[in-house]
């Protein structure tokens, strides 16, 4: 058999193993506002610690609260740390805790050795927690009334120690709408959702960080965010916490309770997925490109050599029509991935499009990390130069800018 045709062989076969692993998986990502509230419970409600680590967001956090005291789940307090903000977080917070009990401001102490800024954050707010469940929410979510209700009755009927909730994302401009929605394809199309939920290996288990739920009792036992405190992705890092110690996790579709703008200028955009996308792959350059190529012959390369082969070399109808399934699932995929989310149908033929941008971003967040400033995030630079170790380089506050190193800290 001639290699292309070979090649073109394994490609559909891939194609055709993802999209099955996709349709699987949407009817495992569950949506939590299906869940109610056991009879069991009803006469004695939790209390449920909401805490929310906030660095500069005065313009997110006061939408963010309120939508939290609206909540039909009564038994709440709302801990808000400010971390370090430069703006009027602290104002803001302020002066909702004034009028309602249930919110309080904790002002948050200056970044220790050994710590990356989020994980400390949410560290000093699990101190300060007096609930039975914790959930950890970010600063520029919004809440639904049952949002909480829906959480808390999700992780108990599903004999949970801890899970994680993915809001539904606002995406405005046509970059947000290229790049956010990989979010939902990767987690969709690549996860094997069954082995997150009955494996016991931490290999199959992904998170995010704008929702996560935990018992209080395992968080502590896990060792908490101190145990992920030099990790850039400490959502993802923590879930396999959950799991390595024996735990039962999983994650649920949230678009019906919880939303969020992750994104608001195309500056953020590509600081924030250099920021992850490098760290995904340990920051290892050679396993970043390597995945990078496989996985652009996959999902680029096919939208590439369809008007090749029509066109130009008039390849067989075998070898184009092959291709052309190959795109079909792609799109197919795209299409079912813009109707569940609520995202434009249009989208889904902006996909060779998105894979540029991720191409292009892939290469920068090794570029920024290796050659240039580091990892920009929240005010502060961390160095990842040698592949191993973080470095605080700077911040809006010098004290906050000796020489740390991260990788050396062992996990607790």
């Amino acid at each position: 058999m001639d290699s292309f045709l070979l090649y073109q062989y394994v490609i559909t076969g891939v194609l055709t193993i993802i999209f099955a692993n996709f349709l699987v998986n949407n009817f495992l990502f569950k949506d939590i506002s299906r869940f109610t509230i056991p009879d069991s419970l009803k006469s004695s409600l939790p209390l449920i610690s909401i805490l929310i680590p906030a660095r500069n967001e005065a313009k997110n956090i006061g939408k963010c609260i309120k939508s939290l005291l609206k909540q039909s789940y009564p038994n709440i307090e709302i801990l808000v740390l400010n971390d370090n903000s430069t703006d009027n977080t602290a104002v803001v917070v302020n002066k909702i805790a004034e009028k309602n009990s249930k919110v309080r401001l904790i002002n948050g102490a200056p970044l220790p050795h050994g710590w990356l800024g989020k994980s400390y954050a949410c560290y000093q707010l699990s101190k300060h927690a007096k609930g039975e469940y914790l959930i950890f929410t970010d600063a520029d979510t919004f809440h639904f009334r049952d949002s909480i209700s829906n959480a808390i009755s999700c992780l108990i009927r599903n004999n949970l120690d801890a899970l994680s909730a993915y809001p539904l994302q606002i995406m405005v401009s046509i970059h947000e709408r290229i790049l956010v929605s990989f979010i939902n394809f990767f987690i969709l199309g690549f996860l094997p959702l069954a082995l997150v939920k009955n494996s016991r290996s931490p290999f199959f288990c992904t998170a995010i960080g704008q929702f996560m739920m935990f018992k209080k009792d395992v968080y502590q036992k896990i060792g908490g965010h101190k145990s992920v405190r030099n990790k850039v992705l400490e959502d993802v890092h923590i879930s396999k916490q959950v799991k390595r110690h024996g735990y039962k996790f999983m994650i649920f579709d949230a678009r019906k309770n919880i939303y969020c703008r992750m994104y608001k200028n195309f500056e953020d955009l590509i600081y924030g997925f250099s920021r992850f996308i490098f760290a995904a792959f340990n920051y290892n350059a050679t396993v970043q490109f390597t995945i990078t190529i496989l996985f652009s012959a996959v999902f680029l390369f096919p939208f590439i050599l369809l008007p090749l082969g029509l066109f130009v070399f008039d390849w067989s109808p075998l070898i184009t029509n092959l291709i052309t399934i190959q795109i079909f699932i792609i799109l197919l995929i795209r299409l079912m991935l813009s109707i569940r989310f609520k995202g434009k149908v249009f989208d889904a033929l902006l996909h060779p499009l998105s894979m540029l941008y991720i191409i292009v971003i892939s290469i920068n967040s090794v570029l920024q990390s290796k050659l240039k400033h580091g990892i920009y995030w929240k005010g502060r630079i961390y160095d990842a130069s040698d592949g191993k170790n973080l470095k605080l380089l700077d911040s809006d506050y010098p004290d906050e800018t000796e020489d740390v190193t991260f990788g050396e800290i062992k996990s607790s």
